[in-house]
């Protein structure tokens, strides 16, 4: 089926690369279509200055246009990435989107990683209103990813022995933070999956930083969006300075997230369900790759045998 799908999104990038379907063949411009990503999750490709990506298949239709609007909303302009029109937005039952293209993080440069600019627009992303934004807007869908993650490492991994400490982290997390009831301080505009992936450049390749994949966008605690590199930083993947810059970049724009006093009496809870997400996603993947856990996913399940070995009182601290 994914096959189809590269096809149907192939002719979408022409279309959106080509002004809305001008020189679809594209003999002018001699670009070919280059497939970016080939997920369960997300199918992406691109054609020139322009990609059409195809959602997971079930993707909530309200909560998808909803998601769009928000992207293309001006008071997002300068945070996220806008969406291109389409025609055909759909491939056999799956939502299909198109969007410019943008020069990603260099992962082989982890030194010049924009850290202090994605803070930034992190900070400005959870300060917007969402009774000024189209709605109604669906909730941030961070916990409930998580909660897919431990699925997934059950069906792969269950009996592999990092798995136990792995659910045993999870049993203490608060229910809110599995994706079981409304976070407490729910009523913010989040990103819903930030890591560094979610950034390009556009136009590229200098242009300014913009987030991307709008997928898990939604209304839920903005601690969410500063977990996992506060995850990466506990478990010593993240050098302190690094953090520091991070954390004090988003404060001084005024983000709400980690509040005026000890920033990890908001942040401990949802770092600790990135860590659990983490390190159930590598227990999964090593398993469908018939290997052991490399060096860093090594450190993700230590931190989460850490996390399943903290007393009762301080599993799960108020953050309001």
């Amino acid at each position: 089926m994914s096959g189809s799908v590269v096809g149907v999104l192939a002719g979408a990038a022409r279309e959106a690369a080509h002004a809305g379907g001008a020189g679809r063949s594209c003999r002018a411009c001699g670009q070919g279509e280059e497939v970016l990503a080939d997920r369960a999750d997300g199918v992406v490709v691109r054609h020139g200055r322009a990609v059409a990506k195809a959602h997971a298949p079930g993707t909530d239709a309200g909560g998808h246009r909803a998601r769009l609007a928000v992207a293309a909303h001006p008071l997002l302009a300068g945070v996220l990435l806008p969406p291109l029109p389409l025609t055909a937005p759909e491939a056999h039952g799956r939502p299909v989107t198109a969007w410019p293209y943008g020069l990603p993080v260099d992962p082989e440069d982890p030194d010049a990683a924009p850290w202090e600019e994605v803070a930034a627009l992190l900070a400005r992303l959870h300060t917007v209103r969402p009774a000024e934004l189209p709605g109604p807007l669906p909730l941030m869908r961070g916990p409930v990813k998580a909660a897919a993650a431990l699925g997934r490492m059950r069906a792969a991994a269950g009996g592999h022995p990092a798995a136990a400490s792995v659910e045993r982290a999870w049993a203490g997390l608060p229910a809110w933070a599995r994706g079981e009831e409304a976070a407490p301080r729910g009523g913010f505009l989040c990103h819903g999956d930030l890591h560094l992936g979610q950034l390009v450049r556009h136009p590229a390749p200098a242009g300014p930083w913009l987030l991307i994949d709008v997928d898990d966008l939604g209304l839920g605690d903005p601690a969410w969006d500063l977990a996992r590199p506060a995850a990466w930083y506990a478990a010593g993947l993240l050098a302190p300075e690094v953090w520091q810059r991070f954390l004090g970049a988003y404060t001084a724009a005024r983000g709400p997230a980690a509040g005026s006093g000890d920033p990890w009496v908001r942040l401990d809870v949802p770092a600790r369900a990135l860590t659990v997400q983490t390190a159930a996603l590598a227990l999964a993947r090593a398993a469908a790759e018939r290997r052991e856990p490399d060096e860093t996913e090594t450190a993700m399940l230590d931190a989460c045998a850490r996390i399943a070995c903290l007393p009762p009182e301080l599993a799960g601290p108020d953050p309001s």
